[in-house]
């Protein structure tokens, strides 16, 4: 099974950086110029990212194996989506005319399909930081944008890179396009780069003191809407999307141990879509307020990223660390009043 990397060693699990399958594919992206794509952009108005030069290991910060990113639709047309339920984080935030996309993080272990996906946006950059040279699997991306993405210490995989190693991404043929792009990490990746990767800031142990009973919190965006709603016999927060539940392909419930509501700014960009619409951009560098549920409350909290190299902190009032539920975490971002 062949693996995409980042030019790291290799490490014990079965985790094998893809120096070889890399080369190809840049290879080939390289002879074919920055137009390659084996379908449509994202939308029918997106730029295919091609392969570029990866970066070299100076400077990277120890041997960890990327974690695998990947942008995922979340229009009513891309559900129920498949792979969310693996995720070791998922992040929420709005994009062009007040939807919202998804994006889902590997670390701890693979799904056998991830999708629908689709394109990136600006922010998003700035939110992979955290992480070292992580995987980026996107559909496309707005031809401004490519070269901020290539100045971006991470590996862009899209159709156009993936080209040269076939079933990496495949269409389902039973879903219409543009919602019809999956991702097979199987793939791309021997097996997970373990939770060693995942360098978030996040901290797994006992619930902080205090906080308010909560059995259910919803997140709006201007034309998109998030509920969790806690169930005590799961232990976990059942999530519905535009007041749908949001299940597997296989009908179980999408359901995170714990939910973060971080308030943020979020402000225009330079970029619009093919409507005019411009592309919100989600600050995730700064501080500001958040509320953490877990185990049937909600806790008011601080958060604070003063770089985008670093994860995010999150504390009480007088700076105590606020420990998450082990499980799954979902971040929602919600524009700060």
């Amino acid at each position: 099974m062949a693996t995409v990397g980042t030019g790291r060693r290799a490490r014990g699990r079965g985790v094998t950086t893809a120096g070889a399958l890399l080369a190809a594919l840049l290879t080939a992206g390289l002879a074919a110029g920055c137009t390659a794509s084996n379908g449509p952009g994202d939308d029918g108005r997106g730029s295919p990212r091609t392969s570029h030069p990866a970066g070299t290991d100076e400077g990277r910060g120890g041997d960890r194996p990327p974690v695998l990113a990947v942008k995922i639709d979340n229009a009513p047309a891309a559900r129920p989506q498949t792979g969310l339920e693996a995720a070791d984080v998922v992040y929420a935030e709005q994009v062009e005319g007040g939807l919202s996309r998804l994006m889902a993080v590997y670390a701890a272990r693979l799904p056998g399909s991830v999708g629908p996906v689709r394109s990136v946006r600006e922010a998003d950059l700035e939110l992979l930081r955290q992480f070292d040279r992580p995987v980026l699997a996107f559909s496309g991306a707005q031809g401004r944008l490519l070269p901020l993405i290539d100045r971006a210490p991470l590996e862009p995989l899209t159709p156009g890179t993936s080209g040269t190693k076939e079933g990496v991404y495949v269409r389902d043929t039973a879903r219409s396009a543009p919602h019809d792009l999956f991702l097979r990490p199987g793939r791309l990746m021997d097996g997970p780069p373990g939770r060693a990767s995942l360098t978030t800031g996040f901290r797994t142990g006992p619930p902080p003191p205090g906080g308010e009973p909560a059995s259910t919190r919803t997140v709006r965006y201007p034309a998109a809407r998030f509920t969790f709603d806690w169930s005590g016999a799961r232990g976990r927060w059942l999530v519905s999307l535009d007041g749908a539940p949001a299940v597997t392909p296989g009908g179980e419930p999408v359901a995170p141990a714990t939910v973060v509501v971080q308030y943020v700014t979020i402000r225009p960009s330079g970029y619009h879509d093919s409507r005019g619409n411009n592309t919100p951009y989600t600050e995730t560098v700064g501080s500001g307020r958040a509320v953490v549920l877990r185990d049937g409350r909600a806790h008011d909290v601080r958060w604070s990223r003063p770089d985008a190299s670093e994860g995010t902190a999150f504390t009480t009032d007088d700076g105590t660390a606020v420990h998450f539920a082990r499980g799954q975490v979902w971040v929602v971002y919600a524009e700060a009043a």
